[in-house]
């Protein structure tokens, strides 16, 4: 009787389990018949991922395979700490949904800048300008690079020829997707070499930093990369490291001296221009081939000195010297800034509508006005 009533209990039991799962298959059917989890799938997913213990690791695995598929793009920079190279990379470093990653080439991976990108994120990678096989390594594997001359470490246009050309060599031999070449105009087309009124400089030149710059256009353009050309402007942060600081006058008054009379200077901040070339690297592919202009201000000396005195606390007058006095100063390109000044002067309509201030603002819109750079940069600025 014992065993009689242990099968009952059996049987009972397998009765009930069918049971069960009707009473589950009720609760997940709609009305129209369709299981709910189609209809409700997203909600159902945490569901099956807490009762499911093998859901969650797939879904993780999953993710972790995509992660692997799409790394990065890398964009390198040369000159990276330098100005315009520096503020590309601090751009990309500091925005954490760039998507790409910073590949930082210096002369000197040791030195205390390299150092600091390579703190905030940056792959900091060994490369000069003019050694074309350094390039090409620091270049493999790269989605965009921004390319950049150094005319002021050494003054000679051939050899910032040469770097020109050993950055578009190395892009288009790596394959490199997007370059952007700060670049500027060729002086020549404004006043021929012929035309005395500003004298020509090493036989070749009139501005020859603008003219060679303008030369290494045609090498990117030649080997066919893929090549954005950003036409750059005075840097504002002259101001403090070029030697144009406001001194003292006779009377102590404080003074800026340029050889540019009453015109307007386009003008921008240096770590502006590498924002602006961010902008232009997330637009991507609608930029390629295109001249691009920026500033940030286009400004005469009397106003240039008005923001500077506001900026310091204290009067700061401006002193239109003449080109040719300019010239003659005696410091190391006085020539060269005398030309190039001059020319800005004497065609400031041409310079200002090849830098358009919105379409800066447009790839950058933290971009700073004058006022702005002078009241930040007021404690770096010498006055002596």
């Amino acid at each position: 009787m014992a065993a009689k009533k242990r099968k009952t209990a059996r049987k009972t039991t397998r009765k009930r389990k069918p049971t069960a799962t009707k009473r589950r298959s009720a609760k997940t059917t709609t009305k129209r018949g369709v299981p709910a989890k189609k209809k409700r799938g997203a909600a159902t997913t945490p569901r099956r991922a807490l009762t499911k213990g093998k859901s969650a690791p797939k879904a993780k695995t999953t993710r972790a395979s995509s992660a692997r598929r799409a790394p990065k793009r890398i964009i390198a920079i040369m000159g990276a700490t330098g100005s315009q190279g520096g503020g590309l990379a601090r751009a990309i470093l500091s925005d954490s949904s760039s998507g790409v990653t910073v590949r930082a080439i210096t002369r000197n991976p040791d030195a205390p800048a390299a150092r600091e990108l390579a703190r905030l994120g940056a792959e900091v990678v060994a490369g000069n300008a003019e050694d074309r096989s350094s390039l090409e390594r620091a270049f493999a594997g790269a989605y965009g690079a921004y390319c950049v001359t150094f005319f002021w470490a050494h003054m000679s246009p051939e050899r910032e020829k040469a770097e020109a050309m050993a950055q578009a060599q190395a892009a288009k031999r790596a394959g490199v997707e997007h370059a952007v070449w700060s670049t500027l105009e060729d002086t020549r087309q404004f006043v021929p070499l012929g035309d005395t009124r500003i004298p020509t400089l090493m036989g070749h030149y009139k501005v020859p930093h603008f003219d060679a710059k303008a030369e290494a256009d045609a090498y990117f353009a030649t080997l066919g990369v893929p090549t954005t050309y950003l036409v750059t402007s005075f840097y504002w942060d002259n101001f403090i490291h070029f030697g144009m600081n406001p001194k003292p006058g006779a009377d102590g008054v404080l003074e800026i001296a340029l050889p540019i009379g009453t015109a307007k200077l386009s003008g921008i901040a240096a770590e502006d221009i590498g924002k602006c070339a961010y902008g232009i690297f997330k637009r991507g592919a609608p930029y390629i081939g295109r001249r691009v202009g920026i500033a940030g201000g286009h400004l005469t000396g009397a106003e240039m000195a008005a923001s500077l005195g506001k900026a310091l606390g204290r009067p700061v007058r401006y002193v239109a010297v003449p080109p040719d006095v300019y010239r003659h100063l005696g410091f190391p390109g006085a020539d060269e800034l005398g030309n190039m000044f001059q020319i800005d002067a004497e065609f400031q309509d041409r310079f200002m509508a090849a830098r358009d201030i919105r379409e800066a603002r447009a790839l950058n819109p933290a971009l700073q006005t004058f006022d702005d750079w002078a009241k930040a940069h007021r404690k770096e600025m010498p006055t002596s």
